[in-house]
């Protein structure tokens, strides 16, 4: 059986809650690291090179989203922000800012470890080498994304999604389980000067929901996080 164990960089100044976060990975059988200033969270992601990061924002010495920024200027590991700061501003403002998902205090640890799990999942397969690839298709209970046809089928049936639609599937597909802002979504598909209004996303979504969702008032498929994006149910 193999030995590996991710190594997880806990930033927290809280002794209280670095305590249970230490503890509760530990448990898990991830190998953590610990920093509580901005500044140990910088040189310790440089010389440690862990394999996730959870940060808070509020900490002593600087502000967490500057962390975000410096830590994404050189790498992409993944980076799961667990804060007191609960407006859909902050939590936009952080995933913008290059974080991968975004929990806010009080959290559960269920929720946090299938948070982690995910995102180590996204780290180590891509659109190259993961399922996605080898079939060319993401199931999602009975959605499938047919990336290669550029359909959406809900169990043997086309679903008649518009290419726009379609490319709104596809990409959140990509990162099941993980929320993308509305500005993420608007840049990744309409280019860098892609209006920031996010009507146009709103008036897509109603459509692709009538048209995968069993029940459009109850999405099973593709979740809003209210006032930050959308995400992807995972398989």
């Amino acid at each position: 059986m193999s030995s590996f164990r991710y190594k997880i960089l806990l930033v927290e100044d809280d002794q209280g809650i670095l305590r249970f976060l230490r503890a509760s990975l530990k448990d898990q059988g991830y190998d953590v690291i610990e920093a509580t200033t901005g500044a140990d969270a910088l040189q310790m992601t440089s010389s440690h090179c862990p394999d996730l990061i959870l940060l808070d924002l509020g900490l002593p010495d600087m502000d967490g989203n500057a962390i975000i920024e410096s830590v994404r200027s050189w790498t992409r590991t993944p980076i799961i922000v667990i804060s007191a700061r609960t407006t859909e501003q902050d939590k936009a403002e952080a995933l913008d800012r290059g974080a991968d998902d975004y929990l806010s205090k009080p959290f559960g640890q269920i929720e946090l470890m299938a948070r982690i799990r995910t995102a180590l999942r996204h780290t180590n397969t891509s659109a190259e080498d993961d399922g996605i690839a080898l079939e060319g298709k993401l199931r999602v209970g009975e959605l499938t994304v047919d990336y290669r046809r550029r359909r959406v089928y809900l169990g043997e049936r086309d679903t008649g999604l518009t290419p726009n639609e379609c490319r709104i599937v596809a990409l959140l597909g990509r990162h099941a389980g993980m929320v993308l802002t509305y500005r993420t979504i608007l840049r990744e598909l309409w280019g860098p000067s892609a209006s920031s209004d996010n009507k146009i996303l709103r008036v897509h979504m109603a459509s692709i929901r009538r048209k995968i969702e069993p029940d459009p008032s109850e999405p099973r498929y593709i979740h809003t996080e209210i006032g930050v994006g959308y995400r992807m149910a995972e398989e």
